[in-house]
């Protein structure tokens, strides 16, 4: 046990959580945009696949990374209009229309990877994002080297959370948002259209997936395969509920998760032999379990969500 006392108190573990968080962060405010427009996107996780799948083809075949973001959040974009095209436009059910989108994704990430790279022994692999200190920032004892000694696509992250704040509370388009996720009744007779809002609500949070996906091919894995996102996606549905649909709480419930995710690698690697791993790798899914027994009693969901909106209807 002070073995892993000794390595919690080290900054690789600090900078670990902050890595670890990241993808996280970014799917999960991408669902909590999707859901605050009364959209349940049960996608994410292959969405992230595909977004995944496509970033790190095109980061290996052109050489650049950022071409490969680029592409990732595309990606991701047009699978959640695919999604809005289900859900918003035709009112169908939003959990099978969600689960279908995931299957499919997933199907397609698989098929063209296959297709473009073949069936290879070791999986093909790029030279990612390197850390990016920033100037004087990184010197800062202890919290410099965690939090300013990172990829870019943390330093992303990390900036997403505000403006994904200021964006829901402060800005017109964010009252629209809420709007519709609550009430959308009143929304339109307000003048704001209901379907155009949810479309592009659930696109944005399309957007954020696929930079969650960009982020585990191309800065920490540097590689493709089918597990890639290992339930993150589904990870990230309970982490709104945990963050009751707040950007801010939901990004501490992302740290939460990423704690304990970073926690089980330590323990697995301080010599605890006689633990089966297995049970270190379920720590973080317990965690999230009985975190959503406790918190999804006061949870309070948009009024709106997984209701589709017809005008003509009474």
């Amino acid at each position: 046990m002070s073995a892993v006392l000794e390595q919690i108190f080290q900054v690789g573990f600090l900078a670990a959580i902050i890595r670890i968080a990241t993808p996280l962060a970014f799917a999960t405010l991408g669902e909590m945009f999707s859901e605050r427009a009364g959209v349940l996107n049960l996608g994410i996780e292959g969405i992230m696949l595909l977004s995944a799948m496509a970033g790190f083809t095109a980061a290996s075949l052109s050489g650049s990374l950022w071409l490969g973001v680029l592409v990732a959040v595309l990606t991701g974009m047009l699978m959640g209009a695919l999604h809005a095209l289900f859900t918003v436009a035709l009112g169908l059910s939003q959990h099978v229309c969600g689960i279908g989108v995931t299957l499919f994704s997933s199907g397609l990430a698989c098929f063209l990877y296959r297709l473009i790279f073949g069936q290879q022994s070791v999986p093909p692999s790029i030279k990612g994002f390197q850390t990016l200190p920033i100037p004087l920032l990184s010197d800062i004892p202890i919290l410099g080297p965690a939090m300013f000694n990172q990829f870019s696509l943390v330093y992303m992250a990390i900036l997403a959370i505000p403006v994904a704040a200021f964006v829901l509370y402060r800005t017109p388009w964010g009252l629209s948002v809420r709007m519709v996720g609550e009430n959308p009744r009143a929304a339109d007779s307000a003048g704001v259209s209901v379907i155009a809002t949810r479309f592009q609500a659930v696109i944005l949070g399309g957007a954020l997936m696929g930079l969650a996906g960009a982020f585990l091919t191309m800065a920490q894995f540097n590689a493709f395969t089918f597990g890639v996102v290992s339930g993150r996606g589904w990870v990230a549905i309970a982490l709104v509920v945990f963050g009751r649909w707040d950007p801010w709480r939901s990004a501490g419930a992302a740290l939460l998760f990423a704690f304990v995710d970073a926690l089980q690698l330590r323990m697995q690697a301080s010599g605890l032999g006689h633990i089966p791993y297995e049970a270190f790798l379920m720590l973080p899914f317990i965690l999230t379990i009985v975190a959503m027994a406790f918190m999804s009693r006061n949870a309070v969901a948009p009024s709106a969500l997984l209701k589709p909106f017809r005008r003509e209807e009474r």
